[in-house]
């Protein structure tokens, strides 16, 4: 059956449409309005607990069925292949890991070709650039003379990868939150922020070792963030660092001098309704907030994240060999959609939340699909499968495997086979 979700993305160039889903049952997940919180409350909340460096190690926090405060909230998960750091650094310590102990990748290399663009045209927002930072990065691939290389061997490459999001200046917040994927957004440096965690699902900002700026490279020589870059200079609470990838704004912790707001103090999607800064104007609006503590950043997405291309080698997390659920929302130009060994995300989020039997639907290459809510065998998650698929255009021929079968019979779909 899988081949069919397998097969479903090839040759995708455009953004999937916005994915929907029709509620016949009780959701398995919590309902979270949302509530503004004033200044002075956001001053009380703060403090900085963690000024000894000492932070809890958030290794394997992750959730699959619904959202928790401190967890990574996935679509799914799959059996890791290796990757990312190969011996843990002495400031780890049990449970917790202190920043202030971690050794940083050498170097100081600048990148004078980096482009980045942030513009607004009616309700759209266009992040663009090359993903090279405004910031100098540490050596890559990292020296066998580097003290890090004792620890992390990262072999990658930084490469220029263009991109171009598509976001709403106003997106809608949702009570019920969707899971998510390896990739939460891209920062205002121009660099794709990843999740939390690494290749086998550990703390990457524990486990890893990045440059001082916080940043490495994956295996298609994307750079990228974990956590909060120490390049980011302003890290206020009211002031926009970044987008993830349903639109809502990520800010700094920092809402007064020595006061820092903490995991603890956020939603399970690690972000709050204040006002903030957006494009020069004080808004209240719900935004993520990167903090000093994992998650880290966004845990689950509040609004819609908006539907992917997705380059084969930007499947992978951390230092590019995690096969976790992709990275949604970067259009990287020039490569076609290929996802492998799992449906589609846009077939997992329809069904984020919702009763088993329950009618949805998505957007595929070839129209919209329709389908029921079911969790096939060898998966955690529920996903949407199809009842029914459109032919794709032009001359195709049916598979007779399938001719007489029953459903789940699926085939997988190519330039000239078509679905039953």
């Amino acid at each position: 059956m899988f081949k069919f979700f397998t097969t479903l993305l090839m040759g995708l160039s455009t953004f999937l449409s916005p994915i929907t889903h029709t509620l016949t049952g009780t959701s398995a997940i919590t309902s979270t309005p949302q509530q503004t919180i004033t200044q002075d409350a956001l001053v009380q909340m703060a403090g900085n607990p963690y000024a000894d460096g000492n932070l809890p190690l958030g290794d394997k926090k992750y959730v699959t069925d619904a959202p928790k405060q401190g967890y990574i909230y996935l679509c799914n998960v799959q059996t890791s292949t290796g990757g990312g750091a190969q011996k843990a650094g002495p400031w780890i310590h049990g449970n917790t890991w202190n920043y202030i102990e971690k050794i940083a990748v050498n170097g100081h290399v600048s990148w004078p070709t980096a482009t980045f663009s942030n513009s607004v045209n009616g309700d759209t927002r266009t992040l663009s650039g090359n993903d090279l930072p405004n910031h100098n990065t540490g050596i890559f691939p990292i020296a066998s003379t580097d003290p890090a290389s004792a620890y992390d061997k990262n072999p990658n490459s930084i490469k220029p990868q263009n991109f171009t999001l598509s976001l709403p200046v106003t997106p809608t917040y949702s009570d019920i939150p969707h899971c998510m994927g390896g990739e939460v957004g891209v920062m205002l440096t121009g660099v794709a922020l990843f999740n939390g965690f690494d290749a086998e699902y550990r703390d990457a900002a524990a486990n890893e070792v990045q440059d001082s700026c916080d940043g490495h490279p994956q295996e298609s020589g994307e750079y990228h963030y974990h956590s909060l870059s120490s390049c980011i200079t302003d890290t206020s609470e009211t002031t926009i660092i970044g987008y993830a990838l349903d639109g809502f704004p990520i800010t700094g912790p920092k809402v007064a001098e020595g006061k820092y707001l903490t995991t603890a103090n956020l939603d399970e999607c690690h972000g709050i309704t204040s006002e903030i800064m957006v494009d020069g104007n004080k808004v209240v609006m719900y935004h993520y907030v990167m903090t000093q503590d994992f998650p880290y950043s966004v845990s689950c997405f509040r609004g819609q994240p908006v539907s992917m291309q997705v380059m084969q080698q930007s499947m992978q997390q951390g230092q590019g060999q995690q096969g976790q659920q992709g990275r949604p929302g970067m259009t990287i130009s020039g490569q076609p959609a290929q996802i492998t060994g799992q449906p589609p995300q846009a077939a997992i989020t329809a069904c984020t939340g919702v009763a088993t039997g329950t009618t949805c639907s998505f957007a595929g290459p070839r129209g919209t699909i329709t389908g029921t809510c079911q969790t096939p065998p060898n998966q955690k998650n529920m996903i949407c499968v199809p009842s029914n698929t459109a032919r794709p255009q032009g001359t195709c021929t049916p598979r007779p495997a399938c001719l007489n079968a029953k459903p789940p019979c699926m085939i997988a779909v190519t330039s000239n086979m078509c679905p039953q």
